[in-house]
């Protein structure tokens, strides 16, 4: 196949989230992960779209969460079928029109047409597609100049909110999204010939490689795509046989009822600082069995890093993970206890945030595959929900 034009996208701007509890989500970000409150909705735009909105930012990482306030909005609708989760994922882009008309020409399905807004600092266009997954959509903003985050929002002082705001654990990228199907061909075929994505990664993996002998297990199989021009990347996975049904990927499909968005991993300019002093704010992870500790000297030296920086002592005590595959060439990685979990709700859902660091590693750890999907097995054999 020749390869396609890129979109001419800039980068993934944000995240929407769809939630039943605004408040409990404000006080995630604001005071646990110390994200500011930058917008909220306006009062108009809450009586037309019947839901109300915040958003949430620290460094280039941005979050809009939104709870429907009457029936018949977006939030509403999303809500009806799925537990709290990502509807909607939002890039920015060099020129609309031209993405606009590429997407259609390969076989998009736009929403609507492109919608121009002005405010007092230039122009704003926009348009959202349909996706191969589930409620999740995609927009695509185009901004000249346009002060306003969306039509409607309006900026919060940092006098007016209370707490957090100072990014004091060094948040600073989305990494990469990952999303879980029940068959992720229709996906990854959308990606490459709608979005002009090329694969840049793969891995499958199953723990019941560990003892053929064993009664379940959980597996999967990944295959990442990116849009070089922006770095964007999209890791999408499906479970794997033996054992489909007791599959973590195929768990989390069935509590999302449906296919979606199962986490962000967000870059941090030091994880270890990062991850002690999150702990402390009381942000909870998932566990890391001791073996892997035990075995991570040895994974170090053969997998070709040889020597990491960090001390392994204090890698166990926080449980963060290492991978990768080229000297003094890593990456490290840690991952939140999913929303339901946190919460001890499962109408929060069963997403997670992924806290990573590379150091000039761009895989996406494959070699912690194991801990973690054993790690999720034992939070879902202990939730009952294995």
């Amino acid at each position: 196949m020749t390869k396609l034009a890129p979109l001419g996208i800039k980068r993934l701007e944000g995240i929407h989230w769809y939630v039943h509890d605004l408040e409990r989500s404000r006080r995630f970000y604001v005071d646990k992960l110390d994200f500011a409150e930058t917008w909220r909705s306006s009062p108009e735009l809450e009586a037309s779209g019947r839901q109300k909105s915040a958003t949430f930012q620290a460094g280039n990482v941005q979050v809009v969460c939104s709870q429907p306030i009457g029936d018949g909005s977006r939030a509403a609708h999303f809500l009806a079928k799925h537990p709290d989760g990502v509807g909607t994922l939002i890039f920015e882009v060099e020129d609309a029109e031209r993405t606009f008309k590429l997407l259609e020409e390969r076989g998009g399905t736009p929403i609507d047409d492109i919608q121009t807004y002005h405010d007092d600092g230039g122009t704003l266009r926009q348009f959202s597609i349909t996706t191969p997954f589930g409620d999740c959509t995609f927009r695509f903003r185009e901004r000249r100049g346009y002060r306003s985050l969306y039509p409607g929002a309006v900026a919060i002082e940092r006098a007016n909110t209370p707490g957090g705001g100072n990014n004091k654990f060094g948040f600073a990228e989305m990494d990469h999204v990952t999303s879980n199907f029940q068959t992720m061909k229709p996906m990854l075929l959308w990606l490459e010939h709608v979005m002009g994505f090329e694969q840049m990664w793969e891995v499958e993996f199953h723990t019941s490689d560990v003892d053929p002998n064993r009664k379940t297990g959980s597996g999967l199989k990944s295959i990442v795509m990116w849009d070089p021009a922006s770095n964007t990347k999209f890791a999408n996975n499906e479970p794997a046989r033996p054992f489909f049904k007791s599959s973590q990927i195929n768990i989390f499909n069935e509590e999302l009822r449906g296919d979606g968005v199962q986490h962000v991993a967000l870059t941090v300019t030091d994880i270890v600082t990062a991850v002690r002093d999150l702990r402390k704010s009381g942000v909870t992870f998932m566990p890391t069995p001791g073996s892997y500790y035990d075995m991570l000297p040895e994974r170090i030296e053969k997998s070709g890093i040889k020597t990491i920086d960090e001390d392994l002592a204090t890698l166990r005590e926080l449980e963060i993970l290492v991978d990768g595959d080229h000297h003094h060439a890593y990456m490290l990685q840690i991952f939140l206890k999913e929303a339901a979990g946190l919460y001890k709700d499962p109408s929060a859902g069963p997403f997670f945030y992924e806290i990573i660091q590379r150091k000039g590693d761009r895989g996406f750890g494959a070699g912690n595959f194991r801990a973690l999907f054993e790690s999720i097995e034992r939070e879902q054999a202990k939730a009952g929900r294995a």
